[in-house]
């Protein structure tokens, strides 16, 4: 089931971004479609660094206050897969990109994710450990 869902990943997400090209070519030409590819790469790596920071800048706060950063670790996963689909060629991706790093829209996917890893908890498939 992995490698099947593996394999649609992998061929759906470049087809819709090469139909994505194709599309916004016919909009508005082939070279504003390059334009818009590498501005977008450039203000999602500038929004996606500033954002890093902040998150990093939270979460040595929590820290320093003994307390541990788990909601500010979530935020940092979804800017860095944020920033790497806005690295990534495609239009597809840099709207999904645009919103795992945007912060008004990143709380959605970290419900999400959270219930994602509460359901690997029960299942067993993800252990956690204490200190006594």
């Amino acid at each position: 089931m992995d490698m099947l869902w593996l394999l649609v990943v992998l061929t759906v997400i470049p087809a819709l971004e090469i139909y994505g090209f194709i599309l916004m070519s016919g909009w508005v030409g082939g070279w504003n479609t390059l334009l818009l590819i590498l501005l977008t790469g450039v203000i999602g790596a500038v929004v996606a660094r500033y954002e890093g920071r902040q998150v990093l800048k939270d979460a040595q706060q929590q820290m320093q206050a003994g307390q541990v950063p788990g909601r500010v670790m979530i935020d940092g996963l979804c800017i860095l897969a944020g920033g790497v689909l806005l690295i990534t060629p495609g239009f597809f991706s840099d709207i999904i990109g645009f919103t795992l790093v945007f912060p008004l829209t990143r709380p959605i996917y970290r419900h999400y994710l959270l219930k994602w890893i509460e359901k690997k908890m029960k299942n067993g498939d993800i252990i956690t450990f204490r200190r006594f």
